[in-house]
């Protein structure tokens, strides 16, 4: 009979201890340490098989010849964007978001235009479910797989007996191994799956796509270890009252965490954005005041963001601050510049801030964007549809040069827009630009130009 073992881990954050205790030590959560049974046996492999490993010898780092990773190429310009050009063979990768976001439909989307044999492991849903979902997304693939399965060592008989080329799990929070007693989603069953399919992965060269649920916080629920075990963690944000989502790459061992992919969400699944700036930048009719157009980069994507702004006497005696996608920190610190360098007094008014789309921005370069919007709120005065601007602002209230710009300004130029505002210390080496380049060094200087 196997030994058994009793354990205690945080189910916050998956710190392990010997005993109860009524708060963690480690995340400082409390009520949130529960007691576990660990069965102890002997490690196997995935196939249940011992296997002699050949030790590894150490190489000098000029004796180490390079290879290029080999990947699979899947049919998704901006999913193969953010994993840096296609699924490479033997990886893990983890999507997280919240509930209804649509990780499912944008796996399944992905298992269905894969070229290859795909096994599509469910643990929530039925296979009638899956295909009522695969008929709405429209696509037909008879080398998609589908099974309904938590237990991992049937998981395991079943690729065996279909030998997939790409395995996708939904999720990883339903799964639960034989040799671990404990419940599915517990800690301790989230590590050992894991550390079974990883196993699994790169033994056999087969890359596995994991869903993972997350936290009220926003986080991967589980052990944040488990982030640490796999090769790639992407994050699908959005707002489910919008349409629009939005991938981000939080971990990539195979290529940048600066890139996104935008989707939108759609009746018949996931659509891709491929000019961003046409959901970025609202249709109207008139001019209004308040808003201004930023030049924004994500990786090496350049874009264009409408900053909308609000300013208004404060009524209940203290002034609100309020910003939605942008850091509510830095709002206030361009407050205060204006307060202190420009010499605007707002310290009594209402400020609301909001970037169009529904997306977050924390790129600087958008700073001179959201201060011409709040003037522009607070003088009423309109900025022309056809200006946009691209700087960050100091605490001294100078306009201080970003990186990169060369591309922001060819985006501006491809969208038609006449006039871009930027710092006067950029320096620009192309001169064969159409747009009017207006380089300024001070806040009150841009804006006494702009409504002179």
């Amino acid at each position: 009979m196997s030994k058994t073992k009793t354990s205690f881990f945080c189910q916050n954050c998956g710190a392990q201890f010997p005993k109860w205790l009524g708060q963690c030590s480690s995340c400082h959560q409390w009520n949130t340490i529960i007691e576990e049974v660990i069965q102890k046996e002997e490690k196997r492999n995935w196939k249940q098989k011992t296997t002699s490993k050949k030790a590894n010898k150490a190489l000098k780092i000029n004796e180490i010849s390079l290879k290029k990773e080999d990947r699979i190429p899947i049919k998704n310009t901006e999913l193969n964007r953010v994993l840096g050009g296609g699924i490479v063979k033997g990886s893990m990768i983890l999507l997280g978001g919240e509930p209804g976001i649509g990780k499912s439909t944008l796996l399944l989307q992905i298992a269905l235009t894969i070229p290859k044999n795909v096994l599509y492991v469910s643990g929530e849903e039925s296979q009638s479910q899956i295909k009522m979902r695969a008929e709405r997304l429209k696509i037909t693939n008879t080398n998609c797989l589908i099974l309904t399965e938590t237990n991992t060592q049937q998981i395991f008989r079943a690729i065996e007996e279909t030998n997939p080329e790409v395995v996708v799990i939904d999720s990883i929070q339903t799964l639960y191994t034989n040799t671990i007693d404990a419940s599915p989603g517990s800690i301790s069953q989230i590590r050992e799956t894991t550390a079974e399919l990883i196993k699994f992965a790169k033994e056999t060269a087969t890359p596995v796509l994991l869903i993972g649920h997350i936290t009220k916080d926003g986080n991967i629920a589980g052990p944040k270890v488990l982030e640490h075990m796999v090769d790639v963690v992407l994050q699908f944000e959005g707002d489910r009252n919008h349409t629009y989502r939005i991938l981000r790459a939080q971990k990539n061992r195979f290529g940048s965490t600066a890139e996104i992919g935008i989707y939108e969400m759609r009746s018949e699944g996931l659509r891709e954005v491929s000019n961003p700036s046409e959901i970025l930048i609202s249709q109207k009719d008139e001019t209004l005041s308040g808003t201004a157009i930023a030049a924004t980069l994500e990786g090496i994507r350049p874009f264009m963001i409408e900053v909308q702004a609000l300013v208004s006497t404060a009524v209940y005696g203290t002034p609100q601050r309020s910003a939605t996608g942008y850091d509510t920190k830095r709002l206030n610190m361009l407050l205060a510049v204006l307060e202190k360098r420009a010499g605007f007094r707002l310290g009594a008014k209402d400020v609301f801030l909001n970037i169009a789309g529904g997306i977050k921005v924390d790129d600087p370069a958008i700073d001179l964007a959201v201060i011409m919007a709040i003037l522009s709120s607070n003088e009423d005065e309109a900025i022309p549809q056809d200006y946009c601007f691209a700087a960050e602002i100091g605490l001294s209230g100078e306009i201080r040069p970003i990186n990169r710009v060369e591309q922001r300004i060819l985006e501006a130029e491809k969208l038609g827009f006449h006039k871009i505002f930027i710092s006067k210390f950029n320096k620009i080496s192309q001169s064969t630009f159409t747009i009017k380049i207006v380089k300024v060094s001070k806040v009150e200087t841009i804006f006494a130009n702009l409504f002179a």
